[in-house]
Order: structure tokens, then C-alpha cells, then sequence
């Protein structure tokens, strides 16, 4: 092993280096979102301090270069990591209500929590570099190995990160893993220096995995569930109404609220889904419903319990949420419930089926809806498949008026070049257009101009809130080909 060991390690931090950054996304997410804005920062920050590290790494080769110290930066970027691992919730939940400008707390915690490891290991290929370098009429293709090693570590730390390690464990747990893996390699790099401190890490990090084990058993006490999912980390938790003092289960999918459920009932909590039973008076006559975006499944749950004779089926990216609806939202089979574990643009693109209505509720990060879903391109997939009748009825989070108001202008007008009739209807303030609130956007496939009374009282008060005035055309619509959704999304929040 003594003899690949300069491959092994420059392999292992490789693969480590792209693990750190995808777990970064879990650690930044329930605070501060996935977005594009999120990811762009941290992918900066840490091949920034990578760079760092390969000058500093190159430099201090050149001056004395040993396998002992090499090791020694293995061993602290191990530190470096589990400390992430103790401070990065405090921190995070510290920093964002310290600081009220997102984007600095964004920066501040991407730099403080990444850069001091992904700076020591991007110190490990060049310092390898040069410990190889024997033979300086091979020295190209030393370094090129050595880089090339690198490379495939990364790829090979990006595909385990992503389809077993992000999935299968928790956030912390990971953190763990990467900690112990490094700190493992800096004690067979060299048995010499600080053996002992080294195997008291490794020991501390082993029974960290047991208070991991502890912690999630306090979790499940206090109703509190921290899971990781391919696709997110979700929080499942109960609380209770203000006023009536009801008990409510919430799941939270990174920073945003996504579901909530009465524990005794199937009611809705959130006021905006009740805006989605302005399909009886829009379309009356439905039979066969479409919902993109399932999550814990509250609004089919009432759906089926409220119209027992109609269908729904329901697009959910991530089959994770549907185990966890069965499990802790009540969510059971139906004849009348067909789910579909796909990206919903993806079963747009392809379905040949048609639908009486169809429910836009699909969220990604910081409040948005996932831009390929709110595209022209996707707005006619949606009036494709829906029957002479149909109705197009779209959650988004939003202002209407001002900067704030952005996005909402951007999915109207893009709705109004393929529907000929699209209404706009703000869930809390409907005056006010300056509110950030969701917005409950009905689309209608026939030309025939509704009218904005009826006799049920429930569809009534939803009628009321009916927008009345101006829409600017300030903004484009929305293609495949631009579509800043994301960005839209931040300048509201942030």
C-alpha cells in the first residue's frame, strides 16, 4: 500500500472534494435555499479556495516536501470538516438572523464553513506532485497521472455523493464519513508524527456516529424528523394553529413550508390550496384532474375525500416524499389516485392524456417554481393535454406590483400568449399589489367569458378576491430559452 500511497490519497481527495461540496448543498438548503444563486456561490467558493490551495500546496512542496506533512494537511483538513459537523446548524440559524441582507449570509457562510477545507485539499495534489517527481524527464506525465487520479476521484465522489451517500444518510452523517475517511488515510500516510492525536480523532469521530444515532432518536421524541432525499432534505414537524390551537404535522422541503395536514382531519391548512376548488366553478362538470407537484399529498388527500367520483393523478419528482406521505401524512391507495414519480415537464412531454384541470403546486427552492415548468414551452404542454373545457389553475409566490412583482408579470404574460382568458386571484391582500403572497393564476382553454358569482358561499369568498387592476408588460415572457425564474425569486426574498 506504501507504494501507491501518494495515488490513493491524491484519489481520496478528489473524491472528497466533490462529496464536501454536494453535502454543502444540504448544509446551506433549509436556510437558505438550493437555488441557482446558492449553487453558483458555493461552487466559487469552493473552487476558489481550491485554487488557494493548489499555489499554496505547490509552494510549500518547494520548500521541504515530506509525506509526514502532507499527511499533517490530510489530518487538519479532517478537523476541518468535523467542525462543520458541530457548527454548522448553530451557525447557520445565528447568521441568518443576525444579518438581514441574504446575500452576505449567504457568502459569509460558504466562505467560513468550505473554504478552510477545500483549501487543504486542493493542497494535496500539487504537494503529491512533487513528492512523486523523481524523474524530471517524466515529470509531465507524473503530474498528469497524479491530476488525472484527482479528476476521476471527483467524478467517482460526485456519482457516490449523489446516488448513495446524499440519500442514504443524513447531512451530519456524511460530514462524519468524510472526516473519518480522511483522518484514516492521514494515519497510514505516517505512522511517525502524532500518532496519537491521530488515533484519538478517529476515535472521536467513531463515536460521533452513536450521537448521531441519539440525536435522531431525540428528534423523533420532540415530532421533529431530519431526512435526506435524493432530491432535498425534508423536516417533518408538528406544531399547532394560531387561535384554535389544532395540531398541524408540517413538512418543510429545504427552506420552504411545502405541506401541512391537520392531525384529525383531511382540511386544508393552507389558504391557498382552498383556491384550487375554483375548478367547480370554472369548470364544472370535471371528471379527470391532473396535480403536478405531490409532496405530503395534502390537497389529493382532500380531493378524493371531497369528490370521491373524480380522479386525480399526481406528478411527484421524488418518490422519497410519496413513502413519506404514506408514512406520516395519512396519504392511502385509491383507485382514483394514480401517482407518477417523474419530473413534471418530463411526463408534460410525454403523456397522452387529457385532463378536465390541471393544478400547478411544484416548488423547487427559495419559493420557486422550477423554471423548465413555467416556460411557453411548458404552458402548452399543459393547454395540449387539457379537454375542450379545461382550466389551468397555478400557485405561484409573488407580488404583482414592483420589483417584487417581477415574476408574477413574467408567468402572465406568459400564460396569456397560449390560454385566451387567464384571471388573477392574490390569496391574502387581494388590493394590494405591492404584497409578496401567494397567487392563485386560473387559465381557461375556452373562450366563453365566465362570470364571477355563484351561489356556494366557499367559492364565492375565493371569486372575491379577484384582481381588478393593471398588469405591466415591463418583463418577458418566459421561454426555454430565458427563463430567470430563480433570479426573479431572489430579488423578491432577498
Amino acid at each position: 500500500m506504501n507504494k501507491y500511497i501518494l495515488e490513493i490519497t491524491v484519489f481520496l481527495g478528489g473524491a472528497i472534494v466533490m462529496i464536501f461540496e454536494l453535502i454543502g448543498s444540504r448544509i446551506l438548503g433549509p436556510y437558505l435555499g438550493t437555488s441557482t444563486l446558492i449553487w453558483t456561490t458555493l461552487i466559487g467558493v469552493v473552487m476558489g479556495s481550491l485554487s488557494l490551495g493548489y499555489y499554496w500546496g505547490g509552494h510549500l512542496a518547494d520548500k521541504k516536501a515530506s509525506i509526514d506533512f502532507l499527511s499533517y494537511i490530510v489530518f487538519v483538513a479532517s478537523i476541518g470538516i468535523l467542525l462543520d459537523f458541530f457548527m454548522m446548524d448553530f451557525f447557520l440559524d445565528f447568521l441568518t438572523k443576525s444579518i438581514e441582507n441574504k446575500t452576505l449570509v449567504l457568502f459569509l457562510s460558504s466562505v467560513i464553513l468550505f473554504a478552510p477545507a477545500s483549501i487543504l485539499l486542493g493542497m494535496i495534489s500539487p504537494y503529491a506532485a512533487k513528492l512523486k517527481l523523481d524523474n524530471l524527464k517524466k515529470s509531465g506525465t507524473t503530474i498528469g497521472n497524479l491530476y488525472a487520479l484527482s479528476t476521476v476521484g471527483s467524478i467517482g465522489g460526485t456519482f457516490l455523493a449523489g446516488f448513495y451517500l446524499i440519500p442514504k444518510f443524513g447531512t451530519g452523517t456524511n460530514l462524519l464519513i468524510i472526516s473519518l475517511s480522511l483522518a484514516t488515510l492521514s494515519l497510514f500516510m505516517s505512522f511517525k508524527k502524532n500518532i496519537h492525536i491521530k488515533i484519538a480523532l478517529i476515535f472521536v469521530i467513531g463515536t460521533m456516529f452513536a450521537f448521531r444515532n441519539n440525536t435522531e432518536n431525540v428528534y423523533a421524541k420532540s415530532n421533529l424528523l431530519d431526512i435526506n432525499t435524493e432530491y432535498s432534505r425534508v423536516w417533518i414537524f408538528d406544531s399547532k394553529e394560531a387561535g384554535t390551537g389544532r395540531e398541524i404535522r408540517n413538512l418543510k422541503i429545504d427552506t420552504q413550508n411545502s405541506s401541512a395536514m391537520f392531525l384529525e382531519s383531511n382540511e386544508l391548512v393552507y389558504e391557498y390550496s382552498k383556491f384550487y376548488n375554483l375548478a367547480s366553478h370554472f369548470n364544472p362538470d370535471f371528471k379527470k384532474t391532473l396535480l403536478l407537484g405531490g409532496a405530503a399529498y395534502s390537497y389529493p388527500k382532500y380531493f378524493l375525500e371531497r369528490f370521491p367520483e373524480k380522479k386525480v393523478d399526481v406528478v411527484e419528482i421524488d418518490p422519497r416524499l410519496t413513502e413519506i406521505a404514506k408514512k406520516h401524512f395519512r396519504l392511502r391507495e385509491s383507485a382514483n389516485l394514480r401517482i407518477f414519480h417523474e419530473d413534471a415537464r418530463v411526463f408534460l412531454n410525454r403523456t397522452d392524456e387529457k385532463y378536465d384541470v390541471i393544478f400547478g403546486d411544484a416548488f423547487g427552492s427559495q419559493n420557486s417554481v422550477p423554471f423548465h415548468l413555467t416556460t411557453k414551452e411548458a404552458i402548452q404542454k399543459n393547454f395540449d393535454i387539457l379537454n375542450e373545457n379545461g382550466v389551468f389553475i397555478l400557485n405561484i409566490i409573488s407580488s404583482i406590483e414592483g420589483e417584487k412583482g417581477k415574476f408574477l408579470r413574467a408567468e402572465y404574460l406568459t400564460l396569456k400568449s397560449v390560454f385566451p382568458q387567464v384571471y388573477i386571484f392574490p390569496v391574502k391582500e387581494p388590493n394590494n399589489g405591492e404584497t409578496l403572497q401567494n397567487i392563485v393564476l386560473v387559465a381557461m382553454k375556452s373562450k366563453r367569458k365566465p362570470i364571477f358569482n355563484n351561489e356556494n358561499q366557499e367559492l364565492q369568498k375565493y371569486l372575491n378576491n379577484l384582481w381588478k387592476g393593471e398588469v405591466a408588460t415591463d418583463v418577458p415572457m418566459l421561454t426555454d430559452d430565458y427563463a430567470p425564474v430563480a433570479y426573479y425569486a431572489s430579488t423578491a426574498i432577498y
